[in-house]
Parts: C-alpha cells; sequence; structure tokens
C-alpha cells in the first residue's frame, strides 16, 4: 500500500514535514509512506492549461493517481492554507472533478503551527477543498499546537501526539482496504 505525503509548507524546517516524517516512521510493515518534494515546482494554476498541465503541475498529479491515498500536513497562515498548497490542489482537480487526480482519493489532513490551535482552521479550510476536488476525507483529525514543544532535533517526541498520529494514519489506510480487497 502506498501513501503520498504531502507538506503544505515549502520552508526547509517545517513542523509539518517533519510530522510527516513522523508518520513515516509509524507507518505499519507493508505501508510505503512517500514524502512529495515537488510542490514549489508546481507552476500557477491557469485554466488555460488543465488538460495539457505543465511539467511541476502533472508531476503532482501523477504523484496523487500513482497513490492509494494521500497524507496531507497543512501549516496555517491566515487563518488557512499556505497558497501554494491551494495551488496545486486547483491544479489536481482539472480537467474537471470526475477526471482529476483526487476524485474518490482516500485522503487525510493533519496539521502543525506555532500557535496554540494547531491549524485547526486550515485544516477545515483543505478539508472543504479537498471535499469539493472528490476526495474521500477521512474522519481523522491531528492538530499540532505549540509544534516548538513537541519536537526536538526534527523528531515528533510527544507519546500522545505519536499515538495520535499512528491512529490517523491507520485511520486513513481503513479507508484503502476495501478498495484493494476489491481489486
Amino acid at each position: 500500500m502506498r501513501i503520498l505525503a504531502v507538506s503544505g509548507s515549502l520552508r526547509r524546517d517545517s513542523y509539518n514535514t517533519q510530522l510527516l516524517r513522523a508518520a513515516q516512521e509509524l507507518a505499519p510493515d507493508g505501508v510505503e509512506l512517500e514524502l512529495y518534494d515537488g510542490l514549489a515546482a508546481v507552476e500557477p494554476f491557469d485554466q488555460d492549461d488543465e488538460r495539457d498541465a505543465p511539467v511541476g503541475a502533472q508531476d503532482f498529479r501523477d504523484a496523487i493517481s500513482a497513490a492509494d491515498a494521500v497524507l496531507f500536513a497543512t501549516p496555517e497562515y491566515n487563518s488557512s492554507i499556505p497558497g501554494q498548497l491551494k495551488n496545486a490542489l486547483d491544479w489536481a482537480s482539472c480537467p474537471t472533478i470526475r477526471e482529476g487526480a483526487l476524485w474518490s482519493k482516500p485522503v487525510a489532513v493533519i496539521g502543525a503551527s506555532n500557535g496554540a490551535f494547531g491549524a485547526v482552521w486550515a485544516q477545515a479550510e483543505l478539508r472543504k477543498v479537498l471535499s469539493a476536488s472528490g476526495a474521500r476525507v477521512a474522519e481523522a483529525e491531528l492538530a499540532v499546537g505549540r509544534a516548538q514543544e513537541h519536537f526536538a532535533d526534527g523528531s515528533l517526541v510527544d507519546p500522545e501526539l505519536r499515538r495520535g498520529l499512528a491512529e490517523t494514519v491507520e485511520t486513513l489506510l481503513d479507508a484503502v482496504r476495501p478498495a484493494l480487497a476489491a481489486a
């Protein structure tokens, strides 16, 4: 089983990227959790090009299409999701919703921020965008507030948050298993 992990942050030492690396560590045997590193290369969305996407946008679409599920980790910028993530999701939902890479794809959303609430508004916005794109959004949540207190040397050290992250990954896997069994 293959899960694509997408951090909405472009920052090198992003807590959201570190959160996804922790998810890699916690993934059960037989699950490949691949960290997508091409978000910065996704070109600005242009509806004139939605059927013949430029290279960066097509790479993002292909990465989603090749995955059994997607785990998104988002920071919160101005009470919403980062612009580059929204831009990439616009590409992934085209050329039409039912033809988009996100259509019927199981996804889960988590987030971390330095603030007290762990990007909960951004997570809600991201769930809305993913639902509108036809993705199957898992009933899982993980908000890591005051992220700087829960990471050390790039690792998630809070045992309760690690358990919550493992449960989120398992919930996402539960959304994928029936489709894989039927195939």
